[in-house]
């Protein structure tokens, strides 16, 4: 049976003598000078178009990466602008209680099913684009994504806490696209 494991390969260093030390030997004629000089230039050659493919992959995945981003972010201004479209549509809803919407006549009732309807698919296209409510309420404060307008002196929640939103905040994918307007809970004492 042979024997499996093989010696560890030499380095062309090793094998062949420097171009410096092929020169000063007198028994070594022009011949082999040029065989270890363009040994080492293909070794340089070989070295350099391993370098640029490493430098063209790196570069491939970074426009690969910016050209996600550059769609996933596209339209953060437009979104953006867009949030006061959602804003009034909360706020149409909430001026109306639920008891006296029930209490109204067929056309109002329609009137708020409507509003409801254009908020849920404006909602709906948001989720599409990557854009999402941040939450608020019962979550630990994250400056990132909320602003603190006031603290509320409490026991019922841990310091830190969101006690009340006053404005829904949006993100789209992991960047804040408008933060949230939060009162926060603060240690009564």
């Amino acid at each position: 049976m042979a024997d499996d494991t093989k010696a560890p390969e030499q380095t062309e260093a090793t094998e062949q003598p420097a171009a410096e030390e092929v020169a000063e030997a007198p028994e070594i004629d022009a011949r082999d000078l040029e065989i270890v000089q363009l040994k080492e230039e293909a070794g340089a050659l070989k070295d350099r178009l391993l370098r640029t493919a490493a430098d063209m992959d790196n570069l491939r995945k970074r426009a690969e990466r910016e050209k996600a981003e550059a769609t996933l972010y596209a339209a953060t201004n437009f979104a953006r602008d867009l949030l006061s479209v959602a804003d009034n549509m909360s706020r149409a809803l909430a001026a109306m209680p639920a008891e006296a919407r029930e209490k109204a006549d067929e056309a109002t009732r329609n009137l708020f099913a409507g509003i409801e309807m254009t908020e849920r698919e404006l909602l709906k296209v948001f989720e599409r684009y990557n854009i999402r409510k941040v939450e608020t309420v019962g979550a630990k404060f994250d400056p990132n994504f909320h602003q603190a307008l006031f603290e509320m002196p409490t026991k019922d929640h841990p310091p830190g806490t969101v006690v009340q939103e006053m404005q829904s905040g949006f993100a789209i994918g992991d960047r804040c696209l408008r933060p949230a307007m939060v009162g926060v809970a603060k240690a009564e004492g």
